[in-house]
């Protein structure tokens, strides 16, 4: 059967919404109730989902807010923790994009490119005829930002009624998914290498690096010793 782009935005929201969505929607309801406690009103915190599109980040604008840090240090430190989304939008960019895909809608797209919609569409877009992974990426996109935007007005509202250490504990939901989507999405050798290493040089460019570069240097590092060893032992199998 010919779907088109139509069904296959739907589809995305669809599957989107039958739990990835209110994974990540999950880990942003304390930064609705860290929003609360900053001060600011109901839709900055909606707002900070929709535009920033990252706990962490949405995290360091808020806690800076707090600080009484200047704008323009706001809007360095909270630009400088998106820098570690580079490498998903350069891997998955080239996975979701059709011939007549434009610059002004991949644009868009590196946009909704966050951990969880990164992860998944990794894994599904395969599945996916060519001509409509686009369109299925932006209503998987959609229905993500969206849920989670709902949730963190929820995160806002609930504030009062959540205890502080469930609150800072749902932030933990999101990464712990994330890296059992890896493991279920490894298939070879160089997968679970690459996961290894991430997991072990993380702690350790955390304290060497810092600053937000951190998961980047650990992804750089990380990944390019897992190549390494794919190509040994490619060469070591044709010799």
């Amino acid at each position: 059967m010919n779907r088109d782009g139509g069904w296959w935005f739907r589809e995305g929201a669809r599957q989107a919404a039958l739990g990835p969505a209110w994974i990540v929607g999950l880990s942003l309801v304390s930064v609705g109730g860290l929003a609360h406690d900053v001060g600011v009103g109901l839709w900055v915190a909606a707002l900070s989902t929709l535009i920033v599109w990252a706990g962490p980040g949405q995290l360091i604008y808020f806690a800076s807010i707090a600080s009484g840090a200047a704008p323009i240090a706001i809007v360095a430190a909270t630009t400088l923790a998106g820098v570690r989304f580079v490498p998903m939008v350069v891997s998955l960019l080239p996975r979701v994009r059709g011939e007549r895909t434009g610059v002004a809608a991949q644009i868009l797209a590196s946009h909704f490119i966050a951990v969880t919609v990164w992860v998944e569409m990794m894994r599904r877009a395969p599945d996916v005829p060519r001509e409509r992974r686009m369109a299925y990426f932006f209503g998987f996109a959609t229905a993500c930002i969206l849920i989670a935007t709902a949730l963190t007005m929820a995160g806002f509202e609930l504030s009062r009624l959540l205890p502080p250490a469930l609150a800072a504990a749902l932030l933990f939901v999101s990464p712990i998914y994330f890296t059992s989507a890896l493991m279920r999405g490894a298939r070879e050798g160089m997968d679970w290498i690459a996961l290894g290493l991430g997991l072990a040089l993380a702690p350790i460019m955390n304290r060497w690096v810092g600053g937000g570069l951190d998961l980047l240097v650990t992804g750089l590092v990380g990944g390019t010793l897992a190549y390494g060893w794919r190509v040994g032992a490619r060469m070591r199998r044709a010799a």
